[in-house]
């Protein structure tokens, strides 16, 4: 290395428009496709709390089946009781 060579990196003002165009573009791409990303996960965030909405009804309605089956059990039992008193 010559004295008043620098080393390392260095900038040239030299960059081809094809070069600046390319990286403007895959950055405008990129943006674009995390956008959508956001957006689908987004959508798959509002699916979900709906479906464990649905999960909760479920629950209750078949506490509430339980519920009646016992109570139809109970019922039976009083009628075959009386039928059996006759």
């Amino acid at each position: 290395m010559k004295l008043g060579e620098q080393s390392g990196w260095r900038i040239d003002r030299h960059v081809p428009v094809a070069l600046v165009l390319t990286i403007i573009l895959q950055t405008g791409a990129a943006l674009m496709w995390s956008g959508a990303a956001a957006e689908r996960l987004t959508a798959l965030e509002l699916r979900s709390a709906r479906n464990d909405e649905v999960v909760e009804r479920t629950a209750r309605l078949d506490e509430q089946a339980k519920a009646m089956r016992a109570s139809l059990t109970r019922i039976e039992a009083k009628l075959d009781q009386v039928i059996a008193e006759r």
